[in-house]
């Protein structure tokens, strides 16, 4: 299934009230950056696709947690899946498919029905990107809808990328941009994107009037209870947070470098071309897309459940659960502790990871964290009574006294 991305606007029209000088980057696209369609998505991004970014994994932890580099000024070297993996992957594809369809219906309707049909869609790259697309095609399978749909960066401690909120300013209403993400861990990123979009209505003009940016996330799954408008709040293996650049058009995580990225220039990120035998990319749009039909009906009743009803409460859970882990632990730092399945993936494939708690009742279901722990050596600790199905922690020694943040130490 294959839909337009969306009439874009002219970027040569008059800027709109309020609205800073037009902006001279412009998006890119499939197949020169990227391996999604050019209709599929808008990469609001830089391509630094020539320049060396990757560090050995050990070396980006010490240099992260010591301070002396921040996360985003360089890349992990991307993690390449065993055919073991692989068939766990495509196992797991199969397996959930209409559960992830029926949580994209779930999430866009909700979306549309408060957003309207104007509605335009910014996921968060990378991890948001193919759920924005397949929240796209919903759209058209559902509504006959074509919504614009592109791709903007977000750093922890740095925020949103401002001048890709400048570009979406001149070229449509802020007020009808919703933005997009994968799922939720702790709640971090969404607590960021509110600030960064309160930063950004200042800076273009835009605070207090009724077209402005709304922080609000979008997210297909909210285990965190950080949002409200989401597929669902369990936790479970979306499949695409199994893999990297391999599940998400073949793009690198977003890099913020000041040595690369100048004032007007959106934050970067790389095409990795040469990966393009080993690209899924396609194959997970395309087997959820196929079972939309099977879940239309599932989701018009849950939409309907929920509309009218009460918002959903927005408790920070997740964030209260890993303050206790963090300090149980002996880490005395949040950002060492990545709960949900999501981010305990993320953890495996990219960080130094230490330990990875299992809630017992769950272990069953988590066959790829299991099969990554064992090929990184990495303790699989089951406990009875954890709020998610699964949580990475980050190896504490790089941080002060190499224990835990606080001085003490890890267990």
């Amino acid at each position: 299934m294959t839909v337009d991305t969306g009439t874009l606007t002219d970027p040569a029209q008059d800027d709109g009230p309020g609205v800073a000088a037009a902006s001279p980057a412009v998006p890119l696209h499939g197949p020169t950056f990227g391996s999604y369609a050019a209709h599929e998505v808008a990469w609001l991004l830089s391509d630094l696709s020539d320049v060396e970014l990757e560090a050995p994994t050990e070396e980006r932890e010490e240099a992260i947690q010591s301070g002396g580099a921040h996360y985003a000024e360089s890349l992990p070297v991307e993690y390449q899946p065993t055919a073991e993996y692989q068939d766990l992957f495509h196992t797991a594809l199969r397996e959930s498919a209409e559960r992830l369809a029926h949580a994209v219906g779930v999430v866009t309707d909700l979306v549309v029905a408060e957003r309207g049909e104007r509605v335009v869609l910014v996921s968060l790259a990378r991890a948001g990107t193919p759920i924005g697309i397949l929240m796209k095609r919903w759209a058209s399978y559902a509504h006959g809808l074509n919504l614009s749909h592109y791709a903007a960066s977000i750093v922890r401690g740095r925020g949103i990328d401002q001048v890709a909120l400048q570009y979406l300013a001149e070229h449509h209403d802020p007020a009808d941009i919703v933005f997009v993400d994968g799922w939720t861990g702790k709640g971090a990123i969404a607590r960021e994107l509110t600030v960064a979009v309160e930063q950004a209505n200042e800076a273009l003009g835009l605070a207090g009037r009724t077209s402005r940016f709304n922080p609000d996330l979008a997210v297909l799954a909210d285990p965190g209870h950080c949002v409200r408008l989401f597929g669902t709040r369990d936790d479970y293996l979306i499949p695409s947070a199994c893999l990297n650049s391999t599940v998400s058009g073949l793009v690198s995580r977003t890099v913020l470098n000041d040595d690369l990225i100048k004032p007007g220039m959106f934050h970067g990120a790389k095409f990795y071309a040469d990966l393009a035998p080993t690209d899924v990319s396609a194959e997970f749009l395309d087997v959820v897309s196929m079972t939309f039909s099977h879940v239309a009906d599932s989701v018009r009743e849950a939409v309907a459940e929920r509309t009218g009803q009460p918002d959903p409460e927005v408790t920070w859970a997740g964030w209260q659960a890993v303050e206790k882990i963090s300090t149980e632990y002996g880490l005395g730092d949040v950002n060492l502790v990545k709960p949900g399945v999501g981010e305990t993936s993320r953890v495996l494939l990219r960080r130094v990871p230490w330990k990875i708690l299992v809630r017992t009742d769950a272990a069953a279901e988590l066959g790829h964290v299991r099969l990554l722990a064992e090929q990184r050596g990495v303790e699989i600790v089951e406990v009875d009574d954890l709020p998610y199905s699964c949580v990475g922690l980050i190896h504490p020694r790089f941080t002060r006294g190499a224990t835990g943040a606080d001085g003490t130490a890890a267990r």
